[in-house]
């Protein structure tokens, strides 16, 4: 990253406000290549669970 995390909460706030459950998204890692039909994508939160989808090519 270009830039740290803080720095890039405190140049979010001067703009606006961030609340409770608000997400900030930097960008992808280093080496990580386009997803493809039938690539699974889970996103787990730690407490909560994992969600798991599948890509599927559209049209």
């Amino acid at each position: 990253m270009l830039r740290s995390v803080e720095d890039l909460i405190v140049h979010i706030t001067e703009a606006m406000t961030l609340l409770p459950g608000d997400v900030v998204l930097t960008g992808t890692p280093a080496g990580v290549g386009p997803l493809n039909d039938g690539d699974e994508v889970a996103v787990t939160i730690e407490g909560i669970g994992t969600l798991t989808n599948k890509v599927i090519k559209r049209g």
